[in-house]
């Protein structure tokens, strides 16, 4: 076989090398544009993990780099002049030099050809010519990607921050990030050491303050002896270094398809990942260890080709989607530059939330029990030793106070007649509240029999209905020491539907008269709602204060207004739903009105003393509707208005509504923004799953609570067991008389 290789970085020459090996009758060409010891950039940094896939693949290049890098377990952070550590993360780094050096030794004793300061042009190279195999390895801007872009249909997606990418002399002894903000902005340093002598130092910050600083216009020995002078204090006397850098933004290559025929794309030619989640390095090598797999496994080289998509694309894109979480946290960090050391680390350390608090705490448990130590004291817990987990603090809203984070999320049970609550909803509420969350939540409940959802769903329209709460809210205040909340809302267009068991997202036969902004309907088989009136809105609005004033009657700790998922007030919120052309339409201070009139007629008629939340839908994800931005405009507004706690859903406002990405916590960025940028309260919903998953979300600043839905469908115990499984035994849950005996005895 004859297998030519555009291009000898390490992508290209680990290919060759394993190929050769296990393929001694393969004639192998490496075409290289570089000299034999020409390199850029500094150094190349690997987990533990990554080691151990190149010990499998090749014990020889594996010894020689193994002999040749630093290994260091510690990564710190220095912000507002506090250096914090976290431990037992295991990184290996080498110089990008000694691994190219190590690479082409081992592949020319080989009987690998590497044709060095030769150009190529992708598939028109004359080594390309008879060769069975072609392996283009030449890195961001492929040509060979760009020639078959068709096949590949590759997206290029260019960064928002700029970065440079230097060394310097001073050794450090951890993977380290330097915060710094002068005049011009905030400016954030990733630093490694890779040999005895030198560490990378790249410095990145957003286009704004790089413009401010002038550096658009500066030469690089310029911008390097700014860099220099900014981190003159971090670089204790060192000097900055540079090798053919300049200023980038950092390029997202992502391509739908790897292969053609018999030419295969590895490495930065198929796919980028952010510096600041690996090394771009593992990912190529680990792509040549996959390429070479397939091709000694299948027939022939097409097959061998699609195994290798196959076999690396899912590992690829998951990393890439933690990349791009990551870089997103760096090129907004200015938002969370406010936050005290502690804090700051934590976000930035699950930024991507491929680590957790728990998985801190195996890595490092002196640091996590330092954080547990700070939290707990900033929320009034400091006597209490061990300090309870993030999720067992108070949490204070007006003068309702909360004994831990966790929240029952409304779940609709569609099992009311004539919107009365009973026996099913006691016994799913009073369990959830038994189970020892902070806060249950009532399911939508709804301020008129026509703003229901379906027939079997809840309301609050009658003396008869706060009666019959009443005995729901009597019994989580006798038997356990959660708070319960209302959440009152209407349905608008979605309203006269099926149960969902019966049909999701169809509408009654023979139901009710449907309201909303405008007449849209919700989806085929929907009613046309009436394009409400003044007197309609009026009336709306009565219903709801009229619905609060029943809450207070029923004894509820909390109101809740609805204002999400495409229900009548968040009809009028979102452009998508809301075509009106009068003073309740088009901009978004206008299409609030209606729905801030609702929050205030709510607010009047609550106590002083008690909490008003607002549920929202941050986006629609849909093009030309509700986005982030408009989501922190909404999210000051309610603020104005007297609400305490903003509840960040998304979505649901038609349905076609997707999200981008979907998985664990894929809503909590939302409530992140929210809470730095409109400096309200805020919970966090969506797919969280379990007590790791809220203690990060609450350690880190992303959210002040947790609302979790369908775990607590499958064990309404859920805080119980999470104080159980973290041995915890403290203030923030309490357990049950009758359940006393499963508590933990530590």
């Amino acid at each position: 076989m004859k297998i030519a290789v555009l291009g000898g970085g390490p992508a290209g020459l680990y290919f060759s090398v394993l190929m050769k090996k296990a393929r001694p009758d393969c004639e192998v060409v490496v075409v290289e544009r570089n000299r034999r010891k020409d390199t850029f950039g500094w150094g190349v940094v690997f987990s533990d993990g990554t080691l151990g896939n190149f010990r499998r693949a090749d014990p020889e290049t594996y010894a020689a780099i193994t002999d040749s890098f630093i290994h260091w377990d510690d990564i710190d952070t220095c912000f507002k002049g506090q250096v914090i550590r976290s431990g037992g993360h295991g990184f290996c780094g080498i110089a990008r030099v000694r691994l190219l050096e190590i690479l082409q030794d081992r592949a020319l004793a080989l009987g690998v050809h590497i044709a060095f300061e030769t150009e190529h042009d992708g598939l028109n190279s004359p080594a390309v010519a008879g060769a069975d195999l072609v392996v283009a390895a030449d890195g961001i801007n492929s040509k060979v990607r760009s020639q078959l872009a068709e096949v590949f249909a590759p997206t290029i997606t260019e960064g928002k921050a700029k970065y440079i990418w230097l060394g310097t002399t001073r050794h450090l002894s951890a993977f380290t990030f330097y915060v710094r903000e002068n005049e011009h902005g905030l400016f954030v340093v990733h630093a490694y050491p890779f040999d005895r002598d030198t560490s990378t130092f790249i410095v990145e910050t957003d286009a704004e303050t790089w413009r401010r600083a002038g550096l658009d216009a500066m030469s690089t020995d310029e911008s390097v002896a700014y860099c220099e002078r900014l981190f003159a204090e971090e670089l204790g006397g060192h000097r900055l270094m540079s090798n053919k850098s300049s200023w980038l933004s950092f390029r997202e290559v992502k391509c739908a398809r790897w292969w053609s025929g018999n030419v295969v794309l590895i490495g930065d030619a198929a796919h980028t990942a952010h510096f600041s989640i690996g090394s771009g390095t593992k990912l190529a090598m680990e792509d040549s260890i996959a390429l070479c797999e397939a091709l000694l496994c299948e027939s022939s080289v097409p097959a061998a080709l699609a195994a290798y998509h196959e076999a690396r694309w899912l590992e690829v894109a998951k990393l890439q989607r933690a990349a791009k979480v990551s870089q997103t946290w760096f090129e907004e960090v200015r938002r969370y530059k406010e936050l005290p050391p502690q804090q700051f680390v934590l976000s930035m350390m699950t930024r991507s939330k491929r680590v957790t608090y728990e998985n801190l705490r195996v890595r490092d448990r002196e640091y996590v029990s330092g954080l547990d130590r700070w939290f707990a004291g900033e929320h009034g817990c400091q006597s209490h030793e061990p300090a309870p987990p993030p999720m067992f603090t108070p949490l204070r809203l007006r003068e309702l106070t909360l004994q831990n984070r966790v929240v029952v999320s409304p779940m609709c049970q569609y099992s009311a007649e004539d919107g009365l609550p009973n026996e099913w909803h006691l016994v799913h509420l009073g369990g959830c509240a038994v189970g020892g969350a902070g806060l249950v939540m009532t399911e939508m409940t709804n301020v008129a029999p026509e703003g229901r959802i379906t027939r079997g769903c809840t309301g609050l329209w009658t003396e008869a209905h706060a009666i019959a709460w009443r005995r729901v809210v009597d019994f989580v205040h006798s038997h356990s020491t959660a708070k319960i909340g209302v959440q009152l809302g209407h349905a608008g267009r979605k309203g006269s539907a099926e149960h969902p068991w019966e049909g999701a997202d169809r509408g009654l036969h023979e139901g009710w008269e449907l309201l909303g902004p405008s007449p849209v309907p919700y989806a085929p088989g929907f009613a046309v709602p009436k394009e409400m009136t003044p007197a309609d809105m009026a009336t709306v609005v009565e219903q709801f204060r009229r619905a609060a004033q029943l809450a207070e009657q029923a004894g509820f700790d909390l109101v809740e207004v609805h204002m999400a998922h495409g229900y009548l007030l968040a009809s009028f919120i979102s452009p998508l739903t809301n075509a009106r052309t009068d003073a309740y339409g088009g901009s978004l201070e206008n299409r609030m009105r209606f729905p801030l009139e609702v929050l205030d007629a709510v607010r009047a008629v609550v106590p002083a003393h008690k909490p008003v939340s607002v549920r929202i839908s941050a986006t629609d994800w849909i093009p030309d509707g509700l986005d982030e931005e408009d989501a922190v405009e909404i999210a000051r507004l309610l603020k104005a208005h007297g609400c305490d706690l903003v509840d960040v859903s998304a979505g649901q406002t038609t349905p076609e509504s997707r999200p981008d990405i979907y998985g664990r916590m894929f809503q909590t960025h939302l409530s992140d923004r929210i809470r730095h940028e409109a400096g309200v309260t805020t919970m966090a919903v969506g797919a969280i799953q379990d007590w790791d998953q809220v203690n990060t979300i609450i350690a880190s600043g992303r959210a002040d609570l947790c609302a979790l839905a369908r775990p607590h469908l499958f064990d309404p115990h859920f805080t119980l067991r999470a104080a159980a499984e973290q041995n915890y035994r403290g203030p923030g849950v309490t357990w049950p008389p009758q359940y006393l005996a499963a508590r933990p005895r530590g």
